[in-house]
């Protein structure tokens, strides 16, 4: 099984939270839902965080990274 992309754990998500609003769901499926809510919340935090890092870097001329600073007014 392949790990899901960040969309679709971001759209399962969404799911989740849905059905938890509404409230029509026993307290054992509330719990289970609760936690791959949480999974799915750490797995999409984790992908966006890896994703700031490689889009504040860029590459010199030389082709090494180093981070991206911005410039001071």
């Amino acid at each position: 099984m392949t790990e899901a992309t960040f969309e679709e754990s971001l759209e399962e998500l969404e799911k989740i939270v849905t059905r938890l609003e509404q409230g029509d769901v026993s307290l054992e499926e509330a719990l289970d839902s609760f936690q791959k809510g949480m999974e799915l919340s750490k797995q999409c935090k984790e992908t966006l965080s890896k994703a700031e890092k490689t889009l504040t870097k860029m590459m010199t001329e030389e082709e090494k990274e180093v981070p991206f600073e911005e410039e001071e007014e």
